[in-house]
Formats: C-alpha cells, sequence, structure tokens
C-alpha cells in the first residue's frame, strides 16, 4: 500500500525563487473525480503518468502512480478529462532538510502558488522556511481535484 502524507502552504513572497531548481511544466486532468478516489492522467516535463488516489482530502492518503505512453496521456488530456486541465509549473527547492515543491499556477487557476512537503508520519516536526505562509492543508480549496470544478479565478478574493 502506498501512502502520501503531505502539507500545503501559501507563500509569504517570491525568496523562494532564488533556491529554487528550474521548473517543469505539468498538465495534469482527471477521469474520476468522485466516489472512493479520484483518477488523474499527468504530463510532467516528457513523461506521463495515471495516479489514483484516495477521495481524503488530508494530509493522509493513499496514492498508486504509474507510468504511460505521453501520446496516451495527451489524448486523455483531451478527450476524456473533465475541463479545464491544471497547468502548472513545479519547481524544487531544499529548505530546512526537506524537498519542497511549488506549485506556480496558469489557466484558469493563473495567480495561485503552493508550496507542498512530504512527511514520513502524521506528527512529524517540520522547520519552516522564512517564505512559507499560512497552512491550508485543511482547506479542500487547494487540492487539484477541486480547482478542476472550482478555478482560483472563480473564487472571491
Amino acid at each position: 500500500m502506498a501512502i502520501e502524507i503531505e502539507r500545503k502552504f501559501l507563500l509569504k513572497d517570491d525568496s523562494w525563487r532564488r533556491f529554487s531548481e528550474p521548473g517543469t511544466d505539468f498538465c495534469q486532468g482527471y477521469l474520476c473525480d468522485s466516489g472512493p478516489g479520484s483518477v488523474r492522467i499527468r504530463i510532467e516535463g516528457n513523461q506521463a503518468n495515471i495516479n489514483i488516489k484516495s477521495a481524503t482530502l488530508d494530509m493522509q492518503r493513499l496514492e498508486y502512480e504509474y507510468s504511460i505512453p505521453i501520446e496516451d496521456a495527451r489524448e486523455m488530456l483531451d478527450q476524456l478529462c473533465i475541463k479545464p486541465l491544471i497547468e502548472k509549473k513545479r519547481y524544487h527547492v531544499n529548505a530546512c532538510r526537506k524537498l519542497w515543491e511549488i506549485d506556480v499556477f496558469e489557466g484558469d487557476n493563473k495567480g495561485l502558488i503552493v508550496a507542498e512537503v512530504e512527511l514520513e508520519s502524521r506528527d512529524e516536526f517540520i522547520e519552516m522556511p522564512e517564505w512559507v505562509g499560512e497552512e491550508v492543508t485543511e482547506d479542500t480549496r487547494y487540492y487539484n481535484v477541486c480547482l478542476v470544478k472550482h478555478p482560483y479565478k472563480d473564487w472571491d478574493q
């Protein structure tokens, strides 16, 4: 069984950028977004995956991911996935002894930037980099599967 334990945060500023690696373009869509799990198709740079996650929107979820041919992924994103697709650039930043993934969203979610960090256990202590702001792990609006149904552009800012 594959378990993902992850916390999500907003950012205080762009100072993380001076520590980041070059970003990777992502495009992802959902074949199924209701019931006990979600099924996602993702193109990450020049590779593609199908991903199944449990539907619980919590810091700990079941997650399975498998490689698929990129042409199949493009066709599924175009023909089968719920719109709008999630478009973002992901940056990796090593800070405070953790690898942080920072997603800078585009398309219907442009303007949203979220930092995520994976943990070994739910109660693991993590030191916060100076650029990390409010935690949004428990706010379901920030989950990609929810951003398809209610994109950031439609939020009351």
